[in-house]
């Protein structure tokens, strides 16, 4: 039996293939590449250039290669974009999902796992946060996986399937052994942005807000290896494979660190320096966000292996160091520390 993983070419899909591939798994992937690569699907693993949303696609998968779990993580996840296309984003996000459920239902899919995120909570009041926090979005990103979770909640009732949403904090790092990473151009990831800037790509890293009510007066953030991550995902599916009940799980590590310290690691792995400039507050950014995993971590057989963001920076830099090589050097323009 196989496992269908969307988005399979992109930043955390290529983790969680390779991720499935190491344990032995069966594994078919969907990805229209508009954010992933296909050089980052391993040799073996049948890759269909498409959209998620498309019914008469994911059911002819489902049924060519005996798929019986779908791990969705395809979708559009930058919260300032959001704010200039919902429509967009309620397309790519909800509607996606919607008609990727709707085959799920028609081939008789069982199992399927929901890549969520940390923003349908808004600006929470108690912090960690727990999944049991109210659900107050400040974009159409967080509104976009917030009304996917409610419709796969919705249909798992109606036709007996079994779900786990995952709402993901800040995922950063790379592959410990350099195979993927992050590539997107463009991406606006914060330990991205940085290592760029700390290989001399960029000029300079913009921090937005620093007048918050926070130690630094930077926003804080949860940040969590992707590798880690995404065998939270597999610790999910072999809970679910087992019985288990469906559940909704925070994904993090439930400490916080701010921008600006975050910008002091990426410093002190690299031993380079790079300009910081200051910007106002962003719409829809939220202030302090952390995650109780608690629950996470009493449901699933799950440890972290990676939890220090000296080495999430340290792979960080390991990845686009390896892009930069392979691109023809490293940057002249970030200086030594």
């Amino acid at each position: 039996m196989t496992v269908l993983v969307t988005g399979g070419a992109g930043y955390i899909g290529s983790h969680m293939v390779l991720a499935l591939v190491d344990a032995g798994e069966s594994v078919v992937v969907i990805d229209n590449l508009s954010t992933g690569f296909s050089a980052f699907v391993p040799q073996g693993v049948p890759l269909f250039i498409g959209d998620a949303g498309d019914e008469n696609l994911v059911e002819g998968v489902i049924e060519q290669h005996e798929v019986e779990s779908i791990i969705h993580l395809a979708g559009s996840i930058i919260v300032p974009e959001s704010m200039r296309d919902p429509l967009g984003y309620y397309r790519n996000n909800t509607f996606t999902t919607r008609s990727l459920l709707n085959a799920a239902v028609k081939r008789g899919i069982n199992r399927f796992i929901f890549s969520s995120t940390a923003a349908v909570y808004g600006n929470p009041e108690q912090v960690p946060v727990p999944e049991i926090a109210p659900t107050r979005p400040l974009s159409p990103y967080g509104f976009s996986k917030l009304m996917s979770e409610i419709m796969l909640q919705d249909v798992a009732n109606a036709h007996g399937m079994k779900y786990a949403v995952l709402r993901y904090f800040n995922v950063a790092g790379a592959d410990p052994q350099g195979r993927v990473g992050l590539a997107t151009a463009g991406a606006t990831h914060l330990l991205k942005a940085a290592v760029e800037a700390a290989t001399g790509q960029i000029p300079k890293i913009d921090v937005f807000g620093t007048d918050y009510p926070t130690p630094d007066g930077s926003c804080i953030r949860d940040f969590i290896h992707v590798s880690d991550l995404v065998q939270a995902h597999r610790a999910a599916l072999g809970h679910l494979r087992s019985g288990g009940d469906s559940a909704t799980l925070n994904c993090g590590y439930g400490r916080g660190y701010s921008v600006l310290e975050t910008i002091e690691a990426v410093r002190r792995v690299s031993g380079r320096n790079f300009p910081v400039q200051y910007a106002p507050r962003r719409a829809g950014d939220i202030m302090t966000m952390v995650a109780d995993t608690s629950r996470m971590r009493a449901l699933l057989d799950w440890t972290p292996q990676f939890d220090n963001l000296d080495v999430i920076a340290a792979h960080a830099l390991a990845w686009e160091e390896k892009l930069l090589r392979e691109r023809g050097g490293l940057g002249e323009e970030a200086q030594s520390a």
